[in-house]
């Protein structure tokens, strides 16, 4: 089935053809910013690939397709909101500002690639890390949007995950806490059609992932995730109405995964070609392109100069994250207890003298 025929909000098509008028807020800029960015959060997503398959990074997920969802996110958020985010979402972390050496630092197994400080970005570490267990992040957001409500000071949080967190208890836990406690939480679900190797179809019978609001008394709409302007304005709503205090929404954004699930994983295996060449057809970036191009704001030397300062930006991120220093051995203790415990201060100081010997008497 072509989920792409099914009924969602949608405002430029595949084909990049203006299917109903776009809101006021869509001029030219805005789209070619959206735009820029969804080309450099791809040029950064196939070197991250690059650098696992050369052993520079670790299993990483790809956020091949989604770059839409991403993008429009990380705009739609204000400075004062939190955004919980699930591990495909560096386009909306990076957008928030957060740096793409920090992205690889996660991915290549330093912890310190989830230390948000002030001087990494326009933020003041509201954000939270990454969340890898499916669906947790939920149950976080929900306590972070708690929190805002009684804070009184009118801001929002929003939380991302796939669709197969839907089918797990704590996103069902999470939306229907958000509808009792009227809080001021939006739900985006990457309905990317596959949950690894279990397809859309064996998840879930609902035509729509977003009628799982109505059992938590929350609106539930679905949007075309490939369809950046449509992405924005129905995140940009939720955001506001939440602000406003008139509680939670759920978002279904329909995409595709185009990748394979993480770099560990061998999607052929399970999905055919026929579907992921069509999926291609429905990709966001060229749909923006060809809107861009069919309304004359784009060119062909706008778009080369675009491909060379994206590769040079993405270069210089991966410089960064290759010429840091390694992380001590001993900050595995650093974060565990506010105060020093003495039993793990004993093993701190082993660990600090074993690896001196290791280095020849040199502390890393």
């Amino acid at each position: 089935m072509n989920v792409q025929a099914l009924p969602m909000s949608r405002f430029i098509d595949h084909h990049g053809q203006v299917v109903k008028p776009l809101p006021e807020w869509a001029d030219a800029a805005t789209l070619k910013k959206f735009y820029c960015d969804m080309v450099v959060a791809r040029t950064y997503d196939n070197k991250a690939v690059a650098l696992q398959r050369t052993g520079k990074l670790g299993t990483y997920p790809s956020h091949l397709g989604a770059e839409a969802f991403g993008i429009a996110i990380g705009h739609a958020l204000r400075v004062q909101d939190v955004f919980v985010p699930y591990y495909r979402d560096m386009p909306a972390m990076w957008v928030r500002g957060i740096g793409m050496e920090k992205n690889l630092q996660y991915w290549g197994g330093d912890e310190r690639g989830s230390d948000f400080c002030p001087e990494d970005s326009h933020l003041t570490c509201r954000d939270l890390p990454f969340c890898v267990p499916i669906a947790t992040q939920c149950t976080h957001a929900v306590g972070v949007a708690a929190a805002l409500k009684i804070d009184g000071n009118h801001n929002a949080a929003l939380v991302t995950c796939g669709d197969g967190a839907t089918s797990k208890g704590d996103f069902l836990e999470s939306i229907n806490c958000a509808g009792a406690w009227n809080i001021p939480l939006v739900f985006v679900v990457n309905n990317n059609q596959w949950a690894i190797s279990v397809p859309r179809a064996l998840q879930c019978a609902a035509d729509f992932l977003s009628e799982k609001a109505k059992g938590a008394g929350i609106p539930g709409i679905t949007v075309d995730g490939n369809d950046v302007v449509a992405m924005f304005d129905a995140v940009a709503t939720a955001l506001d109405r939440a602000r406003k205090g008139k509680g939670a929404t759920l978002i279904e954004a329909v995409s595709y995964r185009l990748s394979d699930h993480t770099t560990a994983d061998d999607a052929s295996r399970y999905r055919s070609t026929d579907e992921l060449n069509q999926a291609w057809q429905f990709e966001p970036i060229l749909r923006l392109k060809n809107y861009l191009i069919q309304q004359g704001h784009w060119s062909e030397e706008e778009e080369q100069a675009l491909l060379e300062q994206a590769r040079v930006e993405v270069e210089k991120a991966v410089e960064r994250y290759l010429n840091l220093p390694p992380q001590a051995p001993e900050s595995a203790f650093d974060y565990l207890y506010e105060s020093p415990v003495t039993e793990l201060n004993k093993q701190r100081d082993e660990l600090i003298n074993k690896a001196m010997r290791m280095q020849g008497g040199k502390h890393v």
